[in-house]
């Protein structure tokens, strides 16, 4: 939102859902797209990887750059660009590849990246991080019988980042970010302890604020 708010051109692969499906979502989240759709500053594509290949997808990146003056790329997800061509020996090196050159031409990249498992040990199915200028993990943990969302930023390479964890909520209103989970130890984990009265985002105390 905040490159096409500048009138940088975006295109935003999707892997995992419809278009439909990410259009409700985002305009629930106060997020209306359909003025830089018109105007052409965005492009949605739907992704099926079973029509297409590896190469045919980096060529239709390189064609957006370069043709159409794209300044932002998202991917959402990798592990269905992954999964879902697993015949490509070299799936993940010429990721790296594309990335390079993107990075190359200036352009930001955003991947989105599941991880298996809710709580207590989480893995992913690849490592990306020495692909990542900057990394944000979010995590899943248990208060008072609720099931929240923590959210940090644990990798910012070239500048100073904050390295707090702090509780991260979608609502009607759009994104809500709390306080520092300062009274929590091992949020990350999954399996967090407890030591304090911190106020969490939708408990009495906060909506009375």
């Amino acid at each position: 939102m905040a490159a096409l708010k500048r009138g940088e051109r975006c295109i935003y692969y999707l892997f995992d859902e419809t278009l439909g499906t990410l259009l409700m979502r985002l305009k629930s989240l106060g997020m209306d797209l359909s003025t830089y759709l018109d105007n052409g500053l965005l492009t949605l594509r739907q992704i099926d990887p079973a029509e297409m290949s590896p190469g045919q997808f980096t060529s239709d990146v390189r064609e957006a750059v370069e043709d159409e003056g794209v300044r932002y790329v998202a991917i959402d997800s990798l592990n269905a660009y992954l999964q879902a061509m697993p015949g490509e020996r070299f799936l993940l090196l010429q990721m790296h590849e594309l990335l390079g050159y993107l990075n190359q031409r200036g352009v930001v990249t955003m991947l989105v990246l599941g991880q298996h498992g809710i709580v207590g040990e989480v893995q992913t199915d690849i490592d990306i991080s020495y692909l990542s200028d900057v990394m944000v993990l979010f995590r899943y943990f248990e208060h008072r019988g609720e099931v929240l969302t923590a959210l940090a930023t644990v990798k910012s390479r070239g500048s100073a980042h904050e390295r707090t964890i702090r509780q991260f909520r979608l609502t009607q209103g759009g994104v809500e970010l709390s306080e520092a989970l300062r009274d929590f130890d091992s949020v990350l984990a999954g399996l967090p302890s407890y030591r304090g009265d911190s106020t969490m985002l939708g408990s009495p105390d906060a909506r009375g604020r």
